[in-house]
C-alpha cells in the first residue's frame, strides 16, 4: 500500500513540476525510514533531541527526495 501511495506521488510531483519533497521520521522508526529509503528518499541530517515522546528526547531524521528536471 505504502509504495502505491508513492508512485502516486511521484506522479504528481513530476506533473507539477516539484523538484524537491522533504519529510522527517524519528530515528527508531526503522520500518518508516525504510519504506522511505526504498522510495527515493535519502536521509540528510539528524535532529538531535528534536521532540518530546513519552518524557523522552527523541532524536529525528530528516530526508528528502530530489526530483531531476
Amino acid at each position: 500500500m505504502g509504495s502505491k501511495l508513492f508512485s502516486e506521488l511521484d506522479i504528481w510531483a513530476i506533473e507539477n513540476k516539484i523538484t524537491r519533497l522533504e519529510l522527517s521520521v524519528i530515528c527508531s522508526n526503522t520500518i518508516a525510514k525504510h519504506l522511505y529509503e526504498k522510495n527515493g528518499f535519502k536521509v540528510e541530517g539528524i535532529k538531535k533531541n528534536a521532540m518530546i515522546i513519552d518524557g523522552k528526547y527523541i532524536d529525528e531524521f530528516s530526508m528528502a527526495k530530489i526530483y531531476n528536471s
